[in-house]
Order: C-alpha cells, then sequence, then structure tokens
C-alpha cells in the first residue's frame, strides 16, 4: 500500500495518511466466511453427533459448523446424521488422526398456519 508523508512538525507522531485508491469494481460484494468449531477430539460415538446436534439446534439456518473429532465412526457417522436430518455435509477431511467436517444448517422448513394444519 501506498503511504503519502506530511510535513510534521508540530506533531511528529501523527500518523500518516494513506493513500486512497478506488476499490475494485465487484460483481457480487465479499461475505465475511464465518464458521463455528466445535472439538470432540477424544470423544467416542455417538457424543461427537450428539453435541454437533446442539450446537446447530442454536445457530441460524445456512450457518456452516466445523466440528473436529478423532473417532473413526465419525464419518460414517456424520454421513448418516447430515443425511436424516438435512444437513449438509459440505466437506470432510482428516489429518493426523484428526477428522474435519464442515456441515451447513439447513433451512427451517416453512410452518403451516393453524388453518392449514386443520384443512
Amino acid at each position: 500500500m501506498r503511504r503519502t508523508i506530511a510535513a510534521r512538525t508540530c506533531f511528529p507522531f501523527a500518523p500518516a495518511r494513506v493513500a486512497r485508491y478506488p476499490a475494485h469494481p465487484r460483481k457480487e460484494p465479499r461475505r465475511a466466511v464465518t464458521e463455528t468449531i466445535l472439538d470432540v477430539k477424544g470423544m467416542s460415538c455417538p457424543l461427537p453427533v450428539l453435541r454437533a446436534n446442539r450446537a446447530l439446534r442454536g445457530m441460524a439456518a445456512g450457518t456452516k459448523l466445523r466440528v473436529l473429532a478423532t473417532d473413526v465412526a465419525s464419518v460414517k457417522d456424520f454421513a448418516a446424521y447430515c443425511q436424516q436430518t438435512g444437513h449438509k455435509l459440505l466437506a470432510w477431511s482428516e489429518a493426523q488422526g484428526v477428522y474435519s467436517f464442515l456441515i451447513e444448517r439447513r433451512e427451517e422448513p416453512a410452518t403451516a398456519s393453524p388453518d392449514e394444519a386443520g384443512a
């Protein structure tokens, strides 16, 4: 980044002014990628899935949860859990015995009004 330095006679410790350039035009503004990390390393089946379920219930629709687990069975457990609940298993990986699962919370189904439920 380019900096312009102004003469500083009165305030030698004043911050330098930063030259501003126009932002690069983008078709779509960047959104911050945020995810919640749940560390369940050392827990065995079914605790990683149960803790992930509790965490996902408290999250907004469309948010992401990264689960870090060491249980080998968690690979099949999270795949089955996401298939049954409707959450998206975006990715999973294994590095040095630690499994990482990236899960996106499902959208809430539209609730029927009492008039539609009785009809």
